[in-house]
């Protein structure tokens, strides 16, 4: 199972990416592989351009499944961020360290387009695969 993440989403919304890669994340969210967090709704519903788009966007995302963020989470999310500062990366974003503390917890991966995956599974103890969209640099 891969967590989203608004940096994937939102390009594979504008169809930025390829037709390939496109139809494989529609069949992670037909086989309900594709999960989602508060931070990733929260993410989403801000980048809706209207009260519409965001209702017609949630409706989409309801059928997916959802880590839900609980002290554990809260807990982890928290401890990485001083893991991070420990070794200068103190400003990650607070939603990135909450997916990842999500996929940690739920042994999933994170699908996004953000360089911030790949420091917080480098310098902290959260376990997930970093998985990116697209190559970095390529979108």
């Amino acid at each position: 199972m891969l967590l989203l993440d608004n940096s994937a989403w939102a390009r594979l919304l504008a169809g930025r990416v390829s037709r390939e890669r496109a139809e494989a994340i529609t069949g992670l969210m037909v086989d309900r592989q594709l999960a989602t967090c508060l931070p990733f709704l929260l993410e989403a519903g801000y980048s809706a351009r209207s009260g519409r788009d965001r209702e017609e966007l949630m409706a989409r995302l309801a059928h997916l499944p959802k880590v839900r963020v609980d002290q554990s989470i809260e807990n982890l999310a928290l401890r990485a961020q001083q893991e991070l500062a420990a070794v200068g990366h103190h400003r990650v974003a607070p939603a990135d360290l909450v997916i990842a503390a999500c996929a940690h917890q739920a042994d999933a991966g994170v699908l996004h387009y953000d360089r911030d995956y790949d420091l917080i599974a480098e310098h902290t103890n959260l376990s997930f695969e970093s998985v990116w969209l697209a190559p970095a640099g390529t979108l």
